[in-house]
């Protein structure tokens, strides 16, 4: 009894090892893991060999296109005897058809996908030949090209990959004819901000690292022009993401643009500056900016420095001029020198600047009123002669 029962378990044991998994047996599927598994470390050493080659010859060429496209290759690269290692699984084991077709189905989809994996690598690298090919081309429209780029080639993988596994893209697409109208209806406002992103991109309004300020909406640094929003950072360093539609309908600001930067100044100087002084003050003024190579000089931009009225507490001098420099960090540098020099001038010329001050003449004293001594120390005056009644 015990014999018999040892051989139906031996009998057992031999029908697992045989059939196995879905008719494959115990030692192919023990064979294919050790594939793959070799496979797996393979990769460490065809990426430090193979590429490594690719690298040194990329290195000895003149451009750095190359080296790009070596770098972008790399991780669809490092994939490839995963694919190998699955085409060699699938020649190795001997399934039923029916298995045997998805596993072929599999080895169909991994080659796809790698092409496809490699293609869009290849689009980045290969976006720098559109750089300065002409003025439509800029920055900000090359990355946009890049993003709608990627996402056609993976468009295109993922119909590739379903046509292998027999799922005809084209019916469903008409299928989701309908759905297709619903959602287009509920998503205007994504398709307005497509369109606004083109419209800016197009019209060269900005590009990345200007700075920019929409009224009302946000004033930074240009960071990403994206399909749907523009990230821009505002100047204490917090993100904000501004839909393109609002940055194509509002007027922009470009201050990156400008060919130079502006000072303008109103220097107020006391009523008591005599007439010398005042000329001495302005022509003064008006040979440190002149001489000065920070300062960008007429005609190429207006410099005036004139006495310009007589406010309520003050003579006014308008100084008005550009420097060459439009970085903001550099303009202060300069906007501080020339401070510096306007209130050395002022002082050797023996004048003072005024400040807003108002003066209050007192005709009469109310009977009783309390008469402060001045802070100085000196008597009060004598009220005025009166009833006490005005």
């Amino acid at each position: 009894m015990g014999v018999h029962t040892f051989e139906d378990f031996w009998a057992l044991v031999v029908d697992v090892w045989r059939h196995g998994y879905m008719g494959v047996a115990v030692s192919q599927i023990a064979m294919a893991l050790l594939i793959l598994g070799v496979a797996v470390l393979v990769r460490r050493v065809f990426s430090f060999a193979i590429l490594g080659y690719l690298r040194a010859l990329a290195s000895r060429s003149k451009t750095d296109l190359d080296d790009a496209m070596v770098e972008a290759l790399t991780p669809p690269a490092r994939f490839v005897p995963i694919v190998i290692a699955a085409f060699v699984i699938t020649q190795f084991v001997t399934p039923p058809p029916a298995v045997k077709t998805v596993l072929l189905q599999v080895d169909r989809s991994l080659v796809a996908l790698t092409l496809f994996w490699a293609i869009y690598q290849v689009v980045q690298p290969l976006s720098s030949l559109l750089n300065g090919r002409s003025a439509a081309f800029n920055p900000a429209m090359v990355g946009w090209t890049v993003r709608v780029g990627r996402i056609l080639v993976a468009a295109l993988g993922g119909a590739a990959i379903l046509e292998i596994w027999g799922i005809k893209v084209g019916p469903m697409l008409a299928g989701l004819g309908l759905f297709g109208v619903a959602v287009a209806l509920g998503a205007q406002d994504l398709f307005k901000n497509l369109i606004g992103g083109i419209f800016v991109i197009a019209e060269r309004r900005f590009q990345n690292g200007d700075w920019i300020l929409a009224e009302g909406v946000v004033e930074g640094t240009v960071e990403t022009i994206g399909l749907r929003t523009t990230k821009v950072r505002r100047f204490d360093m917090a993100p904000v993401f501004v839909p393109n539609a609002k940055l194509a309908d509002n007027a922009i600001t470009n201050f990156s643009q400008m060919t130079y930067r502006r000072i303008s100044w109103m220097i107020t100087l006391e009523y008591r500056t005599t007439t010398d002084q005042l000329r001495q003050i302005r022509d003064a003024i008006e040979a440190h900016i002149l001489n000065d190579k920070a300062f960008v000089q007429p005609p190429k931009a207006p410099a005036f420095v004139r006495v310009d009225k007589f406010s309520d507490s003050s003579i006014d001098i308008m100084v008005y001029c550009f420097t060459r420099t439009i970085v903001w960090g550099e303009w202060l540098k300069v906007k501080e020198t020339l401070a510096y020099a306007i209130k050395g001038i002022v002082e050797e010329a023996g004048a003072g600047f005024a400040f807003p001050s108002r003066s209050i003449y007192v005709e009469t004293v109310p009977p009783g009123a309390e008469i402060l001594p001045p802070p100085d120390g000196s008597a009060p005056a004598e009220p005025p002669a009166g009833d006490g009644e005005t």
